[in-house]
């Protein structure tokens, strides 16, 4: 159990580290009006809780910083929310401000701002799509060889497809694959679209357009949903401004984790309702040992929902990002529920 002078001790001492980078001396935090105490008291609980394992001596400073475990009780115990500031207020209501129509955009914006608020890299989980129904198709070549699939679903979300296009391919081609497309998927989820593709258009494509194989199996690719597409990233690089990342290695390894999608969904497995913060070692993964995550959900309208995840280093100001991720995702949430009911009035007239 520790005492009120600890507690304080403690507190002060993960403020001033998340603030400069830089191990803690109880010379500077008996500068603190906070902390009214001689420096040889403030080092005796200093020694104290690294003796409890909440503080790690440095081998470059007689300074201490958090461990692992400080920040864990840190965040638990003694953090209070932040207040954001009126230009931070400002620019996190400016994802709001501008009429966007499609929920990729919001979501894109989104992680943008956040990760230049904070300064750390953002990932946003876009709500799953896949039990939409397809609304309508398009397609337009990109050269000969490429043409990208446009496919509308019917709660206004985007999707776009690059296929390659065989040799020889007519423009009527393409407008009889549109066609088939149209008449024969449209209703159809975008999860069972690969099933239904081989089921009811495959047979019609081979008698209706030339190179049919070729194209119905480069298609049919493209139309795979992958779970990483639903990830949208902001401030990849930010990582490099915080002192902790100039091992080039720890870099490449958090490059390498985030650059390949799949493990970056790992990020919102046990994401429920609320905050969450996983810290070092919680993260379970090797590249991820000196950062920490915090995660918050918002609803999408339709009984969808999606994920918020801000990384940094464990010496993140978690008191701004918590604040931050609380306000997006009830303004993230909000509208989105207002979008959905706008598509849904929609249909309806």
């Amino acid at each position: 159990m520790l005492t009120n002078r600890q507690l304080l001790i403690l507190q002060l001492t993960v403020n001033d580290f998340i603030e400069s980078a830089q191990p803690v001396g109880s010379r500077q935090l008996s500068k603190k009006p906070e902390a009214p105490f001689s420096p040889a008291t403030i080092r005796n609980d200093m020694a104290d809780l690294e003796e409890l394992g909440y503080l790690e001596k440095t081998h470059t400073s007689s300074g201490r910083v958090p461990s692992e475990k400080g920040y864990r009780f840190y965040v638990d115990h003694l953090l209070t929310p932040e207040k954001l500031t009126i230009e931070d207020s400002v620019q996190l209501r400016s994802i709001f401000q501008d009429r966007v129509v499609e929920t990729e955009e919001l979501i894109r914006n989104s992680a943008k701002i956040i990760s230049e608020l904070t300064n750390y890299t953002s990932i946003l989980l876009g709500p799953d799509m896949s039990m939409h129904s397809v609304k309508r198709f398009s397609i337009v070549p990109l050269d000969e060889t490429k043409a990208v699939a446009i496919i509308v679903t019917d709660n206004g979300h985007v999707e776009n497809r690059v296929f390659d296009v065989p040799k020889g391919m007519m423009a009527s081609d393409i407008e009889k694959m549109v066609n088939i497309l149209n008449e024969r998927l449209v209703g159809t989820p975008l999860s069972f679209l690969q099933n239904k593709l081989a089921r009811e258009a495959k047979t019609v494509f081979e008698q209706h357009v030339h190179h049919a194989g070729d194209l119905f199996a480069s298609f049919q690719r493209a139309m795979t949903i992958k779970p990483e597409e639903r990830l949208y990233f902001g401030g990849k690089m930010n990582m490099l401004k915080q002192p902790e990342f100039n091992d080039l290695q720890k870099m490449k390894m958090f490059f390498e984790l985030i650059e390949n999608g799949t493990p970056a969904i790992d990020f919102f497995q046990d994401a429920t309702k609320g905050i969450h913060v996983r810290i070092g070692s919680e993260n379970k993964n090797n590249a991820m040992e000196d950062c920490s995550v915090i995660t918050a959900n918002y609803s999408a309208g339709n009984n969808m929902a999606g994920s918020i995840a801000i990384i940094g280093p464990k010496r993140m100001d978690y008191g701004k990002v918590i604040t931050m991720l609380d306000i997006l995702s009830v303004n993230l949430s909000h509208a989105l529920n207002e979008m959905s009911i706008g598509l849904d009035r929609r249909k309806e007239q």
